[in-house]
């Protein structure tokens, strides 16, 4: 994402109307990120993510069902199919 470029850009001087037109979005979608920068979904996400990386670097060759039984005896709630689109979607 590039808005935390755009916010370090608008410390420094330079306008965000001229950092979001070069970047090619609007300013809209990058005020929006400022009022609300990661959802607690999105933050729980990386977490998961995180500990889904882990446990498979532990064993590769084990799949999502493996890796969400390593998660709910880790502590971490979660679903076998959540973790399923997690590790597909990376």
């Amino acid at each position: 994402m590039m808005y935390p470029l755009v916010l370090d850009l608008a410390a420094t001087g330079v306008p965000v109307a001229v950092t979001c037109r070069v970047l090619g979005f609007t300013k809209q979608g990058f005020y929006k990120w400022c009022a609300h920068p990661v959802s607690a979904r999105d933050w729980d996400e990386a977490h998961l993510i995180n500990a889904a990386y882990d446990v498979h670097t532990d064993d590769p060759e084990f799949g999502h069902r493996f890796i969400a039984d390593e998660l709910h005896a880790a502590g971490l709630q979660t679903s076998e199919r959540r973790v399923w689109r997690l590790c597909s979607q990376q």
